[in-house]
């Protein structure tokens, strides 16, 4: 008989939408990491957080969720619970209903962060063991939602103030990059790499129009457009219509429900080495018709983020060059601006 672990998550924005965010999910078991059990992939503190410097709380809880699961792989059988029907009903009935619509809501228009959506499912899919989800009324007095609350919203609060780099998975910060709340996102140097290799380099999207004009084009206006929910107790944290009951990843209801669109390298070298050569970007540097060879280090190293994965990493940019060459050619490159 194999064991069950549970772990709650949860998502919260500062001035939602389009504050700073964050996401967390915690283990309750408190000495199941670190090699402690089957099934818990994560280190001896049992829970993971991250955020950014802008989102919504829809794309924290999602993260939450995907995280969870990642750090879970197992055959066990995997209760996660949460305060948001919304991150609930997208990791299983909507899904359903998304999936056979090829990922077109219910007024056909895209799915909001369908990235982060799709990547859950791919990950309960290739799980062994069952998934569950069970609603947890948030701000109540339980334990799990309270401590993951607590780090979201902590998390949140550093990104504002700088002392932490966003850190989302690579699928977040699709998301939240491909949404009407990406102008002004800061993006670390090293999920810029992960996004490149992916080639999902932000700034692809036209951002010109304001946030409320951009939301009513797509017919997506404000994800739950209420304070930081840290701050009151009780607010919802779902459509009011929506039952308040455990939802398990097996249902059967394939309609996506309305409320969907009512809220939201070990080091490489930097040289190429194949004869293709990258087209002028379009107001930026053009070919000079100079050459440069040699090694190329990378600072802060891809080994120190938490997005690596032991393999390279491709990028392509530029490097800013302030100095002196001498006869032979030669010039010592230190703490040069890569570009992008």
């Amino acid at each position: 008989m194999t064991n069950t672990i549970v772990v709650s998550t949860d998502g919260s924005a500062l001035g939602n939408p389009n504050g700073p965010m964050g996401w967390a999910w915690a283990d309750h078991d408190k000495d199941a990491g670190d090699g402690g059990k089957p099934g818990h992939e994560h280190d001896a503190r049992g829970y993971d957080s991250g955020g950014a410097t802008n989102g919504t709380n829809q794309i924290g809880e999602l993260c939450a969720v995907l995280q969870a699961l990642r750090a879970h792989p197992g055959p066990e059988h995997l209760i996660i619970e949460s305060d948001s029907q919304y991150a609930i009903n997208c990791s299983t009935k909507w899904l359903k209903g998304w999936k056979k619509n090829g990922w077109r809501n219910s007024q056909k228009k895209p799915v909001k962060n369908a990235e982060v959506i799709k990547a859950i499912d791919a990950e309960i899919t290739k799980r062994p063991g069952k998934v569950d989800f069970k609603w947890v009324k948030g701000h109540a007095g339980n334990a799990g939602n309270e401590l993951v609350d607590e780090l979201a919203r902590t998390y949140a609060h550093d990104c504002r103030r700088g002392a932490c780099d966003g850190y989302l998975p690579l699928e977040g910060w699709q998301s939240l990059l491909s949404s009407p709340y990406a102008k002004g996102t800061d993006v670390p140097p090293d999920a810029q790499l992960m996004l490149d290799a992916a080639g999902s380099a932000p700034g692809r999207r036209p951002l010109e129009t304001t946030l409320v004009d951009a939301a009513r084009e797509t017919g997506e206006i404000a994800d739950e457009p209420l304070p930081d929910r840290g701050g009151a107790k009780g607010l919802p944290h779902a459509p009011a219509d929506t039952p308040e009951h455990a939802v398990a990843a097996t249902t059967t209801d394939t309609t996506p429900d309305a409320s969907d669109t009512a809220s939201e390298n070990s080091g490489r070298s930097a040289t190429r080495t194949d004869a293709h050569q990258p087209a002028p970007v379009p107001n930026g540097p053009a070919p000079s018709g100079l050459k440069v060879t040699g090694a190329v280090r990378f600072s802060p190293a891809p080994k120190t983020s938490p997005y690596y994965t032991g393999g390279t990493m491709h990028v392509h940019g530029y490097i800013a060059v302030d100095g002196y060459v001498d006869g032979d050619g030669n010039l010592t490159i230190t703490d040069a601006d890569f570009l992008r």
